[in-house]
C-alpha cells in the first residue's frame, strides 16, 4: 500500500498543532505499518517554509521514513482537467491547483491519500481513498 500524505498531516506533526498533532501522529504510525509513505514536490515545497534550512526538512522526512517523488505529467494532466472543472462550478476560487496536484498524484501514483481535509477530496477526487478506510 502506497499512501500518499498531505500537508496538513505533515504540519500537524511538525508545527507541532495543538489540536490534531496527536492524532495526525498516531495516524502516520498506523498507516506507516501498512507499506510505503511518499509525498510529492507541491507537499515538499509546502513544507519548506517551515524550515529554516533544507536540510533540516530533508532529514525530518527521512526520520519518519517519507519518500519524496515527483508528480509525473498523467498526474499533471489530470489534476489540470480537474481544476478546469472545479472552476467551471465553482463562483469563488477557494481551491488552487496545488490541491489538485495533490489529490491527482495520490490517484495517479498512490494508492491513498492520507489527509484532514477529506470533504474535498471526496467531492473531487471520486474513487480515491482517503485515510485508513
Amino acid at each position: 500500500m502506497i499512501s500518499v500524505i498531505d500537508t496538513n498531516i505533515l504540519l500537524d506533526i511538525f508545527l507541532p498543532d495543538p489540536l490534531h498533532g496527536e492524532s495526525s501522529l498516531k495516524l502516520l504510525e498506523e498507516v506507516y505499518s501498512q507499506g510505503s509513505i511518499i509525498i510529492c514536490d507541491i507537499v515538499y515545497c509546502e513544507l519548506a517554509p517551515q524550515f529554516k534550512e533544507k536540510g533540516v526538512l530533508d532529514e525530518s522526512l527521512e526520520k519518519i521514513g517519507i519518500s519524496i517523488l515527483n508528480a509525473n505529467t498523467d498526474t499533471l494532466y489530470k489534476a489540470g482537467l480537474l481544476w478546469l472543472q472545479y472552476r467551471k462550478h465553482q463562483k469563488s476560487r477557494e481551491r488552487i491547483i496545488p490541491d489538485f496536484i495533490i489529490g491527482s498524484f495520490a490517484m495517479v501514483q498512490g494508492d491513498r491519500l492520507i489527509t484532514r481535509d477529506r470533504g474535498f477530496y471526496r467531492d473531487y477526487f471520486k474513487g480515491l481513498k482517503l485515510n485508513l478506510g
